[in-house]
């Protein structure tokens, strides 16, 4: 499970009694988020790819299935594409994957800074505080900003080779998600070739929490197949 840009493992806590109990559940902290350490290397998609293969190394597990979150989704497809790890089957939730998609929402993550987040986000901000976490939000949401606006190699937005991508894919997309448009994921769902693309209703970004009920009923047929 991989969560989104500042959040939290515990933010898929809410439909975790809805998976199948054979599951075995591995929540993942990002770089520099929960309580994962930022350390001194650069954040990048590349980076936090990086660390949940050594996750997964470490744990001796040689193939998993991804649920992804924006941030996470966009691993998910790094992960995917790579080929270093095996992924059974991915699951990307509101997760955009092309330039274009950074080009028609660059102006937005621009404005992001740390007075603007904790305002329109308090519940987001106190709880990165209460993990009493040894980056300081400033120079998190910094290193966040930059991350989201990279659009080299190190950059989650893998463009035309998302078409590398062989596993079994869900695509899931909040139908007001103002961050991963309609057309985009519909595009996204016809270069993968073994995608099915969910465009839940009255469900903005975070729509596994919005519709929980469509998103858990969707993503339990998909595991099952």
């Amino acid at each position: 499970m991989l969560h989104g840009g500042f959040g939290t493992m515990e933010d898929f806590n809410s439909i975790l009694g809805g998976l199948p109990e054979q599951f075995r559940i591995i929540g993942i902290d990002s770089r520099g988020q929960g309580k994962s350490t930022l350390g001194k290397l650069k954040l990048t998609y590349e980076q936090m790819q990086k660390d949940v293969e050594t996750l997964l190394q470490f744990l001796h597990i040689e193939e998993a299935i991804l649920v992804g979150f924006s941030d996470g989704g966009m691993v998910g497809y790094r992960m995917a594409i790579s080929g270093t790890f095996k992924v059974k089957k991915l699951v990307a939730i509101d997760a955009p994957w092309s330039l274009n998609d950074l080009s028609s929402i660059k102006e937005i993550l621009s404005k992001v800074t740390p007075e603007t987040w904790k305002e329109k986000f308090p519940d987001s901000y106190n709880s990165y505080q209460k993990l009493k976490p040894d980056t300081g939000f400033v120079t998190l949401t910094n290193a966040l900003k930059e991350m989201w606006l990279d659009s080299g190699l190190s950059g989650g937005y893998p463009d035309e080779l998302i078409n590398q991508i062989t596993c079994q894919t869900l695509i899931v997309r909040g139908d007001n998600d103002h961050l991963f448009s309609r057309k985009s994921a519909a595009e996204l769902a016809d270069n993968i070739k073994n995608a099915t693309f969910l465009n839940v209703p009255f469900a903005a970004h975070e729509a596994f929490k919005d519709q929980p009920e469509i998103f858990m009923k969707i993503l339990n047929q998909f595991l099952d197949q």
